[in-house]
């Protein structure tokens, strides 16, 4: 190789030389990311003549039930002719069943369906809180396919989706899609003459999940073969609890189906084996972990049964809908036809003699001791012991080729630096680089919440937090770059392997998966190394040919990662309140996510001298200065990306008072404003609007308790118009205590409650008692606190109770209990209940004319959830 020197290029003409990577390997990565089958509209293979899996056929499926019946809140007369619709459905799948099995004499194939009715309680706690169901005559229906034996019976797997829908979303993709996938699943199955299954399925249509998962916990505890599933598949999107009040819009419309949890090594392994596998350990970890306050009918059949089990759904761009907007013309295609495929073809493989349910029923199942990751197409998965050889060696490459390719320093940098001293400072460097990124952003974060005020500009699209907050996190990681001084580009670029390769290894020795993540980004840096040595003399700038082989990696792996992070993380950040530090959250996740995708920035500044560094900071600033005053004039609601609101009107039965309660979840600016603009249009004239304390003893939002934490509430007195004077309030709510009796010499007091509520429904009481005993649990709180119950039954059902026995205080001769209550009017719900508007009462009526008002003020960037409600106080 020739010694001769090297002509040095600039940093525009060297950046100009990497472009096309920096643009194509990241537009590979979201092309991946997003990638979609074709889907299908024919039931037959023309080729095969055999089913196959039809889109069109799950879309049709979900759009009956979430628009020709429409909002299936559970105890809605829709949440009964949804529970009807599916009963029917389950009955054609026993004559189609009857049908195959007579088509092909010797077929071992057997369909059974039950229509599950029963009542139970459970306890519910959440977010810190205690909250105890209760629920009469919810139901269930289930379907087994099995292959007509004890034997092919005993060992199933659950697959679980839901009818109903949430407080009030029309429920297209949370849930009637799932609900599609499996039928359509059902279809394929029996339709296909030469599926046997070794081992059974159970398909669960579930009638009460969003009301905290009664009817899971119903067919846990009550169903006669819910013992015989050895695992479960959940379709039933992540009801991210910090994403909406009352788990509406957890799922998603655009991208592919997610594996976003899986408790045991064994299914994962079997999830790998569907035809386009999705999903990494980050988001496994971070599911479960708790760090993202989310649930499904996962709990319930952990809980109960202690079953393993994944939980898949689709989460891509979760937040262009809310509410109403859950509706199957937001669905993108492709989205159904990716997750029924995977769904059958994991079927396929758990009812195959190669089934890992045997295994799972007679040994239990294993804690995920496995790493896996979608790779440039290809999805990854190996053992933690595997991966702990892998990154211990990758580590030891890492710091043989930093030694070998280590060159004494030129006279222009201090002489003497030791190779350990200069790499010391190396590991300085990066992580101060890394420190920096992370200050910037949160600086600018700091700017746009705190005194800007104009915090959530981003919301509205998944990627634009990436250009308010990567000019910061760049800016802070070159500004940092400034205290240390000159270092050699190698030293930073071997540092960057070293210390990479080494928090990789040691994140793996404490078993946590997710350090698979910095061994993907730094796999190539050590042949990026390697190739430098080649291509150039000692004491060369590191050739371009180095940087683009070591930014391959981090580029596609980072990107696949920012879109799965950002899909999840943007809207769940932009729904946790206003106490939640939502802006600080993105603008470290872009930080930590740039770092990620660009670790050889750093290196590459030190390429330059410190004039060109202190330019590159200013202009960056500059940037940055402009990408704040662009954020800062943007709204972050739009006509697809709303602002949520919750509106109840209250007729206090105790007062015979009529209130307006709006209240909302977002950690949005300027809603304070909206209170007052809907105070001055619907409160009595000169009172002005008034902020409430949320809290266990704020009733009136009890029926959305304990979601109701993250609201930000105001409380108007409503005037009595003209027009609503004929119209009789609803006190269809009491509560009556029966068959009380005092016991002094023992100071107890034992009675039972009862909820009477015709027409009314999701009822909730709260009261203050010390309970010694009760018909709940057998551990209520050994000491005088604050007890909330909630109420789920079916359509029709009016009337609920429990039993209690209280200590009654020093100097109570009663054991009188005041009891809070509210509920929801079954047919004062907007949009809803549109269509019965009539019978709705005032609340309708006040409705129809604030909806339209609001859609006109706010431009359509509002989606408001309005509820009339019941509720008072009594003492029994």
């Amino acid at each position: 190789m020739s010694n001769a020197p090297r002509t040095r290029w600039g940093p525009v003409r060297s950046l100009l030389c990497l472009a096309p990577l920096f643009v194509l390997a990241p537009y590979y990565a979201y092309r991946q990311h997003y990638a979609l089958p074709e889907p299908i509209t024919e039931l037959i293979n023309p080729s095969t003549s055999l089913p196959q899996i039809s889109e069109a056929q799950i879309l049709a499926h979900a759009k009956y039930l979430s628009e020709d019946i429409g909002y299936r809140t559970v105890g809605t007369a829709e949440h009964a002719l949804g529970d009807a619709w599916m009963v029917a459905q389950a009955e054609k799948v026993r004559a189609q069943c009857d049908d195959a099995v007579r088509a092909v004499p010797g077929r071992k194939l057997e369909c059974e369906v039950w229509h599950q009715r029963g009542s139970g309680h459970h306890r519910f706690d959440m977010m810190g809180r205690r909250l105890y169901k209760t629920y009469v005559d919810l139901t269930n229906i289930v379907v087994r396919l099995s292959d007509g034996t004890d034997a092919g019976k005993e060992h199933a797997v659950l697959v679980n989706s839901h009818l109903d829908s949430t407080l009030p979303s029309p429920g297209a993709a949370d849930d009637a899609l799932p609900v599609g996938v499996m039928l359509e699943c059902i279809r394929v199955l029996v339709g296909t003459p030469t599926w046997e299954p070794k081992h059974a399925i159970v398909f669960l249509f579930n009638n009460a999940e969003e009301s905290l998962q009664d009817a899971s916990q119903l067919f846990s505890t009550q169903h006669p073969i819910a013992h015989t599933y050895a695992c479960y598949i959940s379709l039933c999107p992540p009801c991210a609890l910090l994403l909406t009040v009352s788990c509406d819009a957890a799922a998603g419309t655009t991208g592919p189906e997610l594996l976003f949890q899986a408790t045991s090594e064994q299914m994962i392994k079997a999830y790998s084996k569907v035809p386009r596998p999705y999903g990494s350990v980050i988001a496994n970890e971070i599911f479960t972990s708790g760090i993202i306050l989310s649930d499904t009918d996962f709990r319930q059949f952990e809980l109960y049964l202690n079953v393993t089990g994944l939980d898949m759904a689709i989460v891509g761009n979760s937040y262009l809908y809310h509410m109403r907007k859950d509706l199957v013309e937001n669905i993108e295609p492709g989205v159904a036809q990716h997750m029924a495929e995977n769904t059958l073809a994991l079927l396929h493989h758990l009812t195959s003699s190669e089934s890992p349910l045997p295994e799972l029923a007679s040994a239990g199942y294993s804690k995920p001791q496995t790493v896996f990751f979608q790779y440039f197409g290809m999805f990854l998965v190996y053992s933690f012991t595997t991966a702990k050889i892998m990154y211990a060696t990758s580590f030891i490459l890492a710091l043989i080729a930093t030694r070998v390719t280590y060159v004494d320093p030129s006279p222009a940098l201090k002489k003497g630096t030791s190779f350990v001293g200069e790499q010391a400072r190396g590991f300085l460097v990066v992580t101060g680089s890394f420190v920096g990124a992370a200050v910037g952003a949160n600086v600018v974060a700091f700017l746009m919440d705190t005194v800007l005020g104009r915090s959530l500009s981003w919301f509205s699209s998944i990627f634009a937090c990436i250009f308010l907050y990567g000019p910061a996190a760049l800016t802070g990681a070159l500004a940092s770059q400034l205290l240390f001084g000159r270092i050699r580009e190698k030293t930073a670029f071997t540092s960057i392997a070293v210390l990479q390769t080494f928090i990789a290894v040691l994140t793996q020795m404490f078993n946590i998966g997710s350090g698979g993540a910095l061994f993907l980004s730094s796999a190539p840096l050590v042949p990026a190394m390697l190739l430098n040595s080649m291509l150039t003399n000692p004491g060369d700038d590191i050739s371009l040919w180095a940087y683009a082989l070591g930014q391959i990696s981090p580029l596609v792996t980072g990107t696949m990662l920012s879109c799965a992070v950002l899909d999840v993380f943007v809207p769940l950040t932009g729904r946790i309140g206003e106490e939640a530090p939502a802006e600080y959250m993105i603008a470290n996740i872009v930080a930590v996510n740039g770092a990620y995708i660009v670790p050889l920035v750093i290196p590459f500044v030190h390429r330059f001298s410190h004039r060109i560094l202190v330019r590159a900071v200013i202009l960056l600033s500059m940037v940055t200065g402009i990408s704040m005053a662009f954020f800062a004039m943007r709204s972050p609601f739009d006509d697809m990306h709303q602002k949520r609101l919750f509106v109840i009107h209250m007729e206090n039965i105790t007062s015979q008072e009529q209130h307006l309660h709006v209240a909302a979840a977002d950690a949005a600016p300027r809603f304070h404003d909206l209170a007052v603009s809907i105070a001055k249009e619907f409160s009595i004239p000169g009172v002005t609007s008034e902020t409430q304390v949320m809290d266990d003893w704020n009733s009136d939002w009890d029926t959305m308790y304990p979601f109701s934490a993250f609201l930000t509430p105001y409380k108007f007195d409503l005037p009595l118009r003209a027009e609503h004077q004929d119209i009789p309030l609803k006190h269809d709510l009491t509560i009556s205590a029966v068959n009380s009796t005092v016991d002094a010499a023992a100071g107890t007091r034992t009675f039972t409650l009862i909820v009477t509520h015709p027409g009314i429904i999701w009822t909730a009481i709260a009261f203050d008692a010390h309970v010694i005993k009760w018909g709940l649990d057998d551990n209520p709180p050994d000491e005088h606190a604050r007890h909330h119950i909630k109420e789920a039954s079916f359509y029709g059902v009016d009337q609920w109770s429990v039993d209690l026995v209280t200590k009654l205080a020093p100097g109570d001769e009663t054991g009188e209990v005041k009891v809070n209550y509210v509920g929801i009017h079954e047919k004062a719900m907007w949009p809803g209940k549109r269509a019965e508007k009539e019978q709705g009462g005032r609340a309708m009526k006040l409705f129809e004319e604030m909806d339209t008002w609001l859609e006109k003020e706010t431009k359509g960037s509002v989606d408001a959830m309005f509820l009339g409600c019941v509720g008072g106080v009594d003492v029994v």
